[in-house]
């Protein structure tokens, strides 16, 4: 019984009972009332009648037959004679101040209590002399009035039944579909894809069947990239991991010759660092996403930046035939975390040096922008597709579309940089560099050049994209 109060079924129809209660409630107080004031005025109408007629036939004698022309069984007639005696069986009913009236002339038409006793009295002047007063006791045309009032109750009664039995058809007709709604976002929460929602009923209850079937569609889709991703994350791990167990066992059965060890250490150092670049990388993105990722505020020149990274980077772009330049005019004064954004532009630039061929262009430009300042990453590579540019934050989607076409990393270094940016309170897009590669645009809220303070030169730092090289590094970077 408790369950069945609280569903929104038994709300639904409890609440309509509620109101057709209170609305049958009123329109029967309502009504009575109504009914009483039409009875009386009509009562007061057929008095005031009949007295008129008596009236004008003259001199009124035979109160019996008056009384029999009165007006239902309990109606009253009295007569006022000049001398101020009331007379007759309603005589009763008469105030000293209706005689009175009538005696002077005047007719009477009055709803009073006499004696106790609420009356309706008609008086009328006699030609000659006295009056006439017909009276006839409230109580009497109530009770005249009370079938009205009874048929008035039956018909609100079955107005009430009908209400709730409506009611209920209408909490059915919400509720229905609400629970097969329900139903299928429980299946969706237990793991089940592909779930057929269709709610039907009311406007609001089919917008949210339409939202769970996108919900659903787009679960299976952000699910579908993170079996891809996982999928090309366990075959990346296990490539160093084979090389790493294969060496081990020869190593431990004797087969490697002493003058080939060297060659097989650094074999081993070599897929140890892209072990520990995925470990990096997981380990980043997930403090990224965690609530208490910290963010160093402090006002700083952007400008400043670009030329670090570019001197950070020397020994990987130099030995590679490959042409990087700073290009900022400053300042850019921003309030970001100086270290964070150094990880950012870190690894954009790797990204970037691992796509370009010898001789061709890495620039980093730095500009102010309506209100903003945009750092951005430009390359001379291959760069990229309308859909990939649509989907190139999306972990792992480029490194599973380019592997074994392009140098690729992990396939987090994007998804790292583009969470980074947001934790900034920045913006980072992806487009085509004139330069014919592709463009990371970076974009940050201006700060006040007035809130610029001497700033210490930023040590450099593992770029987003993974971990880089010092300045004395000799190879490419392996992340993307």
């Amino acid at each position: 019984m408790k369950a069945w109060l609280r569903s929104l079924y038994a709300r639904v129809t409890l609440v309509i009972a509620a109101v057709a209660a209170i609305a049958t409630l009123v329109a029967g107080l309502v009504g009575a009332q109504l009914i009483r004031a039409v009875a009386i005025d009509e009562a007061r109408t057929g008095l005031a009648r009949q007295a008129q007629t008596l009236s004008a036939s003259g001199s009124v004698t035979d109160l019996v037959s008056l009384r029999e022309l009165a007006v239902g069984d309990a109606g009253r007639i009295a007569l006022v004679a000049p001398d101020g005696n009331v007379t007759g069986a309603g005589r009763h009913f008469v105030s000293a101040a209706a005689a009175k009236k009538v005696l002077a002339g005047q007719p009477v038409s009055q709803t009073e209590t006499v004696n106790g006793t609420p009356v309706v009295v008609e008086g009328r002047p006699l030609p000659a002399g006295g009056g006439l007063v017909l009276a006839e006791p409230v109580s009497a045309v109530n009770q005249a009035s009370w079938p009205l009032v009874t048929r008035l109750l039956w018909a609100l009664a079955l107005g009430f039944a009908c209400a709730v039995v409506g009611g209920a058809l209408v909490a059915r007709w919400v509720t229905k579909p609400l629970v097969r709604v329900s139903r299928a976002a429980q299946r969706l929460a237990g793991g089940e894809r592909g779930v057929a929602v269709d709610g039907g009923g009311p406007t609001e209850v089919r917008e949210v069947s339409a939202a769970l079937k996108a919900l659903d569609a787009s679960l299976a889709t952000s699910e579908g990239r993170q079996r891809e991703f996982l999928l090309s994350i366990s075959h990346e791990l296990r490539t160093p991991l084979t090389a790493l167990r294969g060496y081990a066992e020869a190593l431990a059965d004797g087969v490697i010759p002493g003058e080939d060890v060297p060659r097989v250490g650094r074999t081993l150092s070599s897929e140890t660092e892209r072990l520990d670049h995925f470990v990096r990388d997981l380990l980043e993105l997930a403090r990224l996403e965690a609530d208490d990722f910290r963010v160093d505020l402090q006002p700083l020149d952007a400008a400043e930046i670009l030329p670090v990274v570019v001197d950070a980077w020397r020994g990987v772009w130099e030995p590679a035939g490959v042409a990087v330049r700073a290009d900022a005019v400053g300042p850019l004064p921003v309030v970001s975390d100086a270290r964070r954004l150094r990880q950012l532009v870190d690894g954009l630039v790797e990204n970037a040096l691992r796509m370009v061929p010898e001789g061709s262009p890495v620039v980093l430009v730095g500009r102010a922008e309506d209100g903003a300042v945009v750092l951005e990453v430009r390359d001379g590579g291959p760069g990229l597709s309308d859909d990939d540019l649509a989907r190139a934050f999306d972990r792992g989607v480029l490194h599973a579309r380019y592997q074994g076409e392009r140098p690729v990393g992990t396939g987090l270094g994007l998804s790292i940089a583009h969470r980074l940016a947001g934790r900034l309170g920045g913006e980072l897009v992806a487009g085509r560099a004139p330069e014919g590669g592709a463009c990371f645009a970076l974009r940050l809220p201006a700060a006040p050049a007035a809130s610029l303070a001497p700033a210490a030169p930023v040590a450099p730092t593992a770029p987003a994209a993974g971990t880089a090289p010092g300045p004395g590094g000799s190879h490419r970077p392996g992340t993307s």
